[in-house]
């Protein structure tokens, strides 16, 4: 154990905050794609628009899945209890993610067989629910967690859990949900108005404009339900940050307005709510200017903010317990063990700046605009 050079409390802090990372990592990166799928029917009126819209992602959001596989490989190596809990708990909601995702390559491969406008339009309607879909349920899990989910864990740390999946639809949750929606659809918006021309930019810069302002109130009532109306949760016993992963030797309270406890103590830590209105307004405000550049740095920094207030609001929970808030899985006793933190960030130093070699190049390859002249050059354009 001495012979690891970083400590078990810096380990698990590394990966809570690499957990972090890679889930902004893929509402950033995959959330383009899951934004340009729920507006395609929407900003492209005609068929020859959408296959301009369709070609926008669908050369690259494989490479952009990479970091929901990244993501789901973090949790299962880092966090085996989380893991373990939130993928039983949230079985239903997960396939549906699943299936929604599924209907994608399958839309992008069938929808070009046949010229036929009825087929088209069924696969660009296919497209619109494997963005919207996916954008919802992940922000209603999100919703769930700051709620606390249902489940309990016996003497030998088996978990049960208690839920459904119409239990996971409860307000708050619903309202996170249509927030994470309005993100992802004014950072899809960004990305058609910087990379199109012509009626097409047109109208996503007014979707663009109404998800950022939709954005900017959902978060704000969002953040007014958290402070007036919901408990959060604190550990009300001494945690050994150097223990092992146990989460049934801690003792944990509800208390009202717990989630804002984390700003009282680190004020800094203001700075993510912060970054969320912020990046949003800028991203309003560049679109109605046109300056579809600054728009698309705007969404982004909108969904670090509002990504990285759920993680501070949350921290040391990782996942709360409703039903017995002893049992909640926290940073210090829900990892994996001290070893095989530090041989996974050894494996994450070497094999992470491939990927954001690799996504930086896909990226500038694929970069311009993209018009229906550009499409009947390229043999290859869906």
């Amino acid at each position: 154990m001495n012979t690891i050079p970083l400590d078990y409390e810096i380990l698990r802090l590394i990966w809570w905050a690499l957990l972090g990372i890679l889930l902004m990592g893929f509402a950033v990166m995959g959330g383009n794609d899951l934004g340009v799928g729920a507006l395609l029917p929407f900003v492209a009126r005609t068929d020859e628009e959408r296959r301009v819209v369709i070609n926008l992602v669908g050369p690259t959001w494989e490479g952009n899945q990479v970091w929901l596989v990244l993501g789901g490989g973090a949790i299962f190596a880092a966090w085996p209890a989380l893991y373990a809990v939130s993928f039983s708990g949230f079985y239903l909601a997960m396939i549906t993610i699943l299936l929604a995702l599924i209907l994608r390559p399958v839309a992008f491969k069938f929808r070009g067989k046949m010229k036929d406008p009825t087929w088209r339009s069924v696969w660009d309607w296919a497209l619109f629910v494997g963005g919207f879909v996916p954008a919802l349920i992940f922000g209603v899990a999100v919703g769930n967690v700051l709620l606390g989910v249902p489940f309990d864990l016996d003497g030998t740390l088996r978990a049960s859990y208690t839920g459904n999946f119409f239990g996971l639809l409860r307000p708050f949750a619903l309202l996170a949900g249509l927030l994470s929606v309005a993100m992802l659809v004014a950072h899809g918006a960004a990305v058609i108005a910087l990379r199109t021309e012509g009626p097409v930019a047109h109208r996503a810069r007014l979707y663009g404009r109404l998800a950022a302002i939709g954005s900017i109130l959902l978060f704000a009532i969002g953040g007014i339900w958290v402070t007036f109306a919901m408990d959060g949760y604190a550990v009300t016993s001494v945690q050994d940050v150097l223990g092992p992963s146990n989460p049934l030797m801690k003792t944990v309270e509800k208390v009202s307005g717990g989630w804002l406890s984390n700003y009282v103590t680190h004020p800094w830590m203001i700075a993510a709510p912060a970054l969320g209105f912020v990046g949003s307004l800028l991203a309003f405000l560049a679109l109605s200017a046109r300056a579809s550049k600054t728009a698309l740095l705007g969404t982004t920094l909108a969904i670090v903010g509002i990504i990285a207030t759920a993680g501070l609001s949350l921290f040391p929970f990782l996942l709360p317990s409703s039903i017995n808030p002893a049992a909640s899985l926290t940073v210090w006793d829900a990892s994996s063990s001290h070893l095989t933190l530090f041989i996974m960030l050894v494996a994450t130093v070497i094999f992470l700046p491939i990927v954001l070699l690799y996504t930086g190049f896909v990226f500038r390859v694929m970069r311009g605009t993209v018009t229906s002249t550009s499409l009947g050059r390229n043999p290859n354009a869906y």
